[in-house]
């Protein structure tokens, strides 16, 4: 070692065990860095491990592990009885950088797909902000409600006692006692007619979005799209390349004569009927019919989500679009997210029998298939009839969150918003009175604390009356009452 060398300088900064990053981690980026930014030039000798060990006081094999990890990524080379040097052969442009620019400081230009430019466009804007359910974020459920202790049991149970098949890759099409169930309670509940080979276990409904898109869209297909709608569906109809329709509602749902005037010949329909999202609608009998009859004349499929079926609490949930199709046109999804918990990542598509093999084929090459010990828990889940009581339950739990929210707002906000009884869903829309603009409302409300999304950020062309989504599901009465407090204090801050 040179009798000059300046062993602080060299390593830039001071070694300190008062940190989480490794003494191994802080030696390695301080010759890295070193090297990088040229204050050790090509062919410095480095000093030897056991010099460097004693004079930076720690022990010889760590100084040993980064120098080999140096000179295994090229910064370094090792010449036998000659000593350890900075490599000869390092390239120049990336040696002669004084300081080292993160990626995102770069001003280089980097190409990206089309695709994903259109979700990135897509998702800016009045998005969610937060993690933890608060007043009044929508699609959330009551987690604080959910029965754990059963389902930790069972898959406490399931996984003592788990094939060792079962870790091995499984089917594409997903777990086939799930598949069974699946069907069973979608012909009791909803009315839906398939057979088990027709269901397809997917990541969620998000993805099964996806799949639907991959499967029926080609670049440049026209898409009859609710307006206003769901922005998830939108973004991968759009990624696929496909030109979406924006069709009016009006009180029988997805108005398909003004879909037969703007495109006759779309590719497809993407609709919510039992429950339209955001307003709240129900499609009509004449109006499925009607629906049908199109997708039939003009070889169209119907996408039918039924994001919130099961929370229906008048009577019982509607029969689904899906099982008056005679005509196999109709591909019907549902999730398990609203209905258990979100981070479960299971949902379902039912598709027409001769398209179950090209579908399932297509979600090989995407994730292959969902993952099993989460669909054997809640195989078992269902069988031991604990889904049904708890959709039982949380009809209850809604219904009245539901009064208490109408409540609240009729108490504190009548000036400002209106809101009506809903007979199903898991949010309400609350309609701004006095000309107020729903966005601006919106950003003000975040400052209180409340997530109100705007009703104008779910329209493209179909302008609607000011208005505000308004959950409750996720939420306990008590935060309700907090939530419509804080908006009462925002209002007065505008008023």
């Amino acid at each position: 070692m040179p009798k000059n060398f300046n062993l602080e300088l060299f390593l830039a900064v001071s070694l300190t065990k008062k940190t989480k990053v490794s003494l191994f981690q802080q030696i390695y980026e301080n010759l890295r860095q070193a090297i990088l930014s040229n204050r050790l030039q090509f062919g410095f000798r480095l000093p030897s491990t056991r010099s460097l060990a004693k004079e930076i006081n720690v022990s010889r094999n760590t100084v040993m592990g980064v120098y080999d990890q140096l000179i295994a990524e090229g910064y370094l080379e090792g010449k036998t009885g000659a000593g350890t040097f900075v490599a000869k052969d390092f390239p120049t442009e990336i040696r002669n950088t004084k300081k080292i620019e993160t990626l995102s400081n770069s001003k280089t230009t980097r190409t990206v797909s089309k695709r994903s430019q259109i979700f990135s466009k897509i998702s800016s804007g009045f998005a969610p902000v937060v993690k933890k359910p608060r007043a009044f974020q929508t699609g959330f459920s009551a987690l604080d409600e959910f029965p754990i202790e059963i389902w930790t049991r069972i898959a406490s149970r399931k996984l003592r006692n788990i094939p060792r098949s079962h870790l091995d890759y499984c089917a594409t099409q997903g777990y086939l006692p799930l598949r069974e169930e699946i069907s069973k309670y979608l012909a009791s509940a909803r009315g839906v007619h398939c057979q088990t080979d027709q269901v397809i276990i997917v990541a969620g409904s998000q993805q099964g979005l996806d799949l639907i898109s991959r499967v029926l869209l080609d670049v440049d297909d026209l898409v009859w799209m609710e307006d206003p709608s769901y922005i998830g569906a939108k973004a991968a109809f759009l990624g696929a390349g496909a030109k979406l329709i924006h069709v009016p509602l009006d009180f029988e749902g997805l108005n398909v004569k003004k879909g037969n005037e703007l495109s006759p010949n779309a590719r497809l329909a993407y609709v919510t009927p039992s429950h339209q999202f955001p307003l709240g609608l129900v499609m009509s009998l004449s109006r499925r019919l009607e629906l049908l009859e199109w997708a039939n004349k003009n070889s169209a499929w119907i996408v039918e989500d039924d994001y919130d079926s099961e929370f229906r609490y008048e009577g019982k949930p509607l029969m689904a679009l899906q099982g008056l199709d005679n005509n196999q046109r109709v591909i019907y999804s549902g999730t398990f997210s609203k209905v258990l918990f979100p981070s479960l990542r299971l949902g379902y598509l039912i598709v027409p029998i001769d398209l179950v093999d090209i579908f399932t084929k297509t979600l090989s090459f995407i994730s292959n298939h969902a993952p099993i010990l989460e669909q054997i828990v809640l195989t078992e889940f269902i069988r031991e009839g604990h889904f049904g009581r708890h959709i039982r339950r949380m009809r209850n739990f809604y219904a009245e969150r539901q009064k208490v929210l109408i409540e609240a707002i009729k108490n504190d906000l009548s000036k400002y918003l209106k809101v009506e009884k809903d007979a199903a869903g898991m949010h309400l829309v609350g309609w701004l009175k006095n000309g107020l603009d729903d966005q601006v409302i919106a950003e003000k409300a975040l400052e209180f604390g409340v997530y109100t999304p705007p009703l104008s950020f779910y329209c493209v062309k179909n302008k609607l009356p000011a208005g505000l989504l308004l959950g409750y599901t996720g939420i306990s009465p008590t935060e309700i009452l907090g939530g419509v407090r804080r908006l009462r204090k925002m209002f007065e801050t505008i008023a």
